[in-house]
């Protein structure tokens, strides 16, 4: 028996608790529990250019207010809104859209083909008819000129205000450009890239040609149609990338000439101020060796490489380089010390200065102020479960904390930097905005959310830390039944994720937990999660230890976590029953098969099996290739352990699913009719990776009935 230790870092505090008497139904936790049953927040926060007010949504009402004296300046709700779009002949809203305010008497809405200005002192409201481009798929608008890029049947286009020019015609099925590369991995979310004055679009086309198809059926059909997508496995042949650049002003197209192997990957683009220069990340397929090197935009001929990293385990590039205005130096976010921080370095690569430092980390850079001197971040210096928003001075190198209170802050600045709106969030706070001054560190309340479920029966919840057998803290959270019992024995549903880039257990309202949780707690069920290694933001060598086994140390700290629940007087040791998706559903099937006495249910949702059936960008990041890894992979594939299933497994999938492919979940319940082991499984015709939309409710009441009646 694994000893575990527990350091209960908060409870919920009980005046929340009291006065309640409404029970949610499962509708209610799962469609309301994002939006009316959720903390109350400030929508549409923003600031005017001058940076001197800021602007929301609030109350059904449109709201600008003075910086310096959290004055209104103007306010207009929603009907005196409609009745001036009416008076100028411009449809009604229906519900609120994005807007912003140019200047304290100008206001600007964003509708989805036109805008809307509106002369708040004259109340005139002038309708602008957009670029239609912006209506195209991936469209991309350089911020000086206006231009816009988009993709059309896989080929990249520019419309220049006058007319639409095709800058690709290879495009299809196999050759792809514009589009978002290497399955979105290494911090990729877009395939089009322009300069700081648009005069040069830089641009991704991947070559699709030794990518196995793959199926992806359309049940809804008659007959069902079947769509290939292109999947690259694990192990095997990849997709090739080359970044093009093409020239506005002489309509000229090149490719940059970047040496290696053709199924190396290309990230984390940037652009000189001058426009000069392109910045390209190359990243080997082991992933365990990168270059950040420069290239000549006229010629794209290779002019240097700035700096390279290597790692025993891996390396994983996930943001660009951020130049300082000067053009003449840089910042740049590393692992290489173990955590992720922020490095200056000059034009040539030379390392000036290590910006942060110490064991936490950097989660997020927002930008310099106007003068250069300043660094804004948010990071989780205060605990790994936290998070604030700092400042550092890039001369002197002083970190300086400009949010207050023990919880989860993230910041929404002015463009000047010289101002914030602080949104707060802790286990017990629903939600808090400040407005802070980045100078002298002033802050006033401007919004306190009530409890949005102060009228439910609830149960308690709480936060708290507990040591794996390494003596490492994991972080975890326990939601008690509602009417707890100390003297009786109660049920428990873990519900983990557990994997790469996550972290579910945080210092925000309810623990960072979902309403359902209370559902089940009204049902008599405890529900615990825990944050075991490989999950993030709590530096490189905690990640880096599941490398090549996925899913055993994982399993490891999860039963520390079991052990620690069954130390409890109140837990039933013989009702533990486990849930996840993706991820998390592959480690609900790994523990209730490669740990069968354990648990007594379990939930898989849209679970990986056999590794060697994922993608390949992030599976050889942490398992390397089954040609490298065979041991690895065989250990952690679960179709060698299902003959030792024990208890009740449910299994869902998404039958459109792209990511986890449904095969994964067929292959599972082919080798337990095989064995003559019984499974329950459950298909979503016409959802990918997860279910969303109202089918979430039908979902949720399906998993979570399958433990009340099971546990």
């Amino acid at each position: 028996m694994r000893k575990s230790f527990i350091f209960s870092l908060f409870f919920v505090p009980s005046i929340i608790l009291f006065s309640q008497n409404k029970l949610l139904t499962i509708k209610d936790a799962v469609l309301k529990g994002r939006n009316s049953l959720a903390p109350k927040r400030l929508l549409n926060i923003g600031f005017t250019n001058n940076s001197e007010s800021y602007f929301c949504f609030d109350n059904n009402e449109i709201k600008l207010v003075n910086c310096n004296t959290n004055k209104l300046i103007n306010t207009l709700d929603v009907k005196k809104l409609n009745e001036l779009l009416k008076k100028n002949n411009i449809d009604t809203l229906v519900s609120i859209v994005p807007f912003k305010f140019e200047n304290n008497n100008q206001l600007v809405l964003s509708l989805a083909e036109f805008k809307v200005v509106i002369d708040l002192v004259n109340k005139t409201a002038t309708k602008e008819i957009y670029n239609s481009a912006l209506s195209n798929e991936n469209a991309d608008e350089a911020p000086k000129t206006k231009f816009v890029a988009f993709v059309k049947d896989n080929n990249v286009f520019i419309n220049n205000l006058k007319e639409n020019i095709q800058i690709s015609n290879d495009g299809g099925y196999t050759i792809v450009y514009g589009k978002s590369v290497h399955r979105d991995e290494f911090g990729i979310s877009k395939g089009t890239f322009w300069s700081p004055n648009g005069n040069l679009l830089a641009y991704y086309k991947m070559d699709q040609t030794d990518v196995t198809d793959y199926p992806i059926i359309d049940w809804a059909s008659y007959p069902a149609k079947n769509k290939n997508i292109k999947y690259p496995m694990a192990g095997n042949k990849s997709h090739y990338v080359s970044i093009g650049i093409y020239n506005v002003a002489d309509k000229q197209n090149l490719f940059l000439k970047i040496e290696g192997p053709k199924d190396q990957y290309l990230t984390n683009i940037a652009w000189s101020n001058d426009e000069k220069t392109i910045y390209v990340v190359v990243l080997n397929r082991e992933q365990n060796h990168f270059k950040v090197n420069a290239y000549n935009a006229t010629t794209g001929e290779f002019i240097t490489t700035l700096f390279e990293e290597k790692d025993e385990k891996y390396a994983e590039p996930l943001h660009p380089i951020q130049f300082l205005a000067s053009g003449k130096q840089f910042i740049w976010q590393s692992r290489r010390d173990g955590y992720n921080h922020i490095y200056l370095y000059d034009i040539t690569g030379k390392l000036n200065v290590q910006l942060t430092k110490g064991n936490w980390e950097v989660k997020n850079v927002i930008g310099f102020d106007e003068k250069n001197e300043n660094l804004f971040f948010e990071a989780n210096e205060q605990s790994p479960i936290n998070q604030d928003v700092y400042k550092v001075n890039l001369k002197n190198k002083k970190i300086t904390r400009l949010t207050e209170g023990n919880g989860y802050h993230t910041g929404i600045f002015s463009n000047n930097k010289t101002i914030f709106i602080d949104n707060y969030t802790s286990c017990d706070v629903p939600r808090q905005n400040k407005l802070i001054n980045t100078t002298t560190g002033v802050s006033t309340l401007i919004f306190d959310a009530e409890n949005p479920i102060a009228d439910y029966k609830l149960g308690k919840w709480k936060l708290q830390t507990i040591k794996n057998k390494n003596g490492l803290d994991l972080y975890s959270r326990i939601f008690l039944p509602v009417d707890f019992d100390s003297t009786k024995k109660y049920p428990v549903l873990i519900y983990l994720y557990n994997g790469p880039h996550s972290q579910m257990v945080t210092n925000t309202w309810l623990a960072g937990g979902e309403l359902w949780y209370q559902y089940m707690a009204q049902k008599g069920f405890i529900v615990f999660t825990l944050d075991g290694r490989g999950t993030s933001y709590r530096g490189k060598a905690f990640e880096q230890a599941t490398h090549r086994q996925l899913g055993t140390v994982e399993m490891e700290d999860q039963l520390a976590g079991v052990d620690y629940l069954k130390s409890l007087p109140y837990v039933d040791a013989n009702r533990i029953g486990v849930h996840g998706w993706s991820y998390g559903g592959f480690m609900t099937t790994s523990l209730m098969t490669r740990n069968p006495t354990v648990f007594k249910v379990g939930c898989a949702g849209g679970p990986v099996i056999d590794w060697t059936y994922y993608e390949i960008m992030y599976t050889e990041r942490y398992m390397d290739t089954p040609q490298e890894n065979p041991d690895g992979y065989k250990n952690n594939n679960l179709l060698n352990y299902v003959d030792k299933l024990n208890g009740k497994l449910l299994m869902i999938h998404g039958a459109q699913d792209d990511v986890v492919v449904w095969q994964h979940s067929v292959l599972y319940q082919k080798k337990a009719v095989d064995l003559g082991v019984q499974l329950d499984y459950y298909i979503y015709p016409g959802h990918y990776h997860n279910v969303l939309g109202k089918d979430r409710a039908h979902l949720m009441e399906k998993i979570c009935n399958y433990f009340i009646d099971n546990l």
